[in-house]
């Protein structure tokens, strides 16, 4: 006998490709943190862009990122919405970064564009999830 109360929907389209989506920028993001960690350590440019040789700004955005971009990650994979918040503060500081202020850290339109499509996407997929949840709403008010 089953009981109706413990019975849980099957998830839409959209609910399977947001979850696609959110565990791909997770991965993008993971990519990001350890691209920072590399620059931190000295992996990358034979150590001319290590910790000890970068100017105060760029030390202060490194390693802050170097953190936020891999919780963001595990946020992001896990689905929960602490993940985008911290994806929205790592993807506002890289923006702000290239945006802002290019003097000091250089202009940098790739990383700003997909930022911006991260959003794009991530508004969309909310949007049409809104949707979706109205006409499940409209049509459980309208069983008798």
């Amino acid at each position: 006998m089953q009981d109706e109360s413990v019975h849980t929907p099957k998830p839409s389209l959209t609910d399977l490709l947001f979850v696609l989506f959110l565990r791909i920028v997770a991965f993008c993001g993971l990519w990001i943190g350890l691209k920072y960690w590399a620059m931190l350590v000295g992996f990358p440019g034979q150590g001319a862009m290590r910790f000890d040789l970068m100017p105060i700004p760029w030390r202060v955005a490194a390693t802050s990122l170097a953190v936020v971009f891999p919780v963001a990650a595990i946020g992001l994979w896990m689905t929960v919405s602490w993940g985008v918040v911290i994806w929205i503060i790592g993807a506002g500081a890289q923006i702000a970064m290239h945006g802002v202020w290019p003097r000091i850290f250089g202009p940098d339109m790739p990383v700003i564009l997909f930022h911006l499509a991260v959003a794009g996407a991530y508004l969309a997929f909310r949007f049409m999830l809104y949707i979706e949840w109205r006409r499940k709403e409209e049509v459980r008010l309208d069983l008798p």
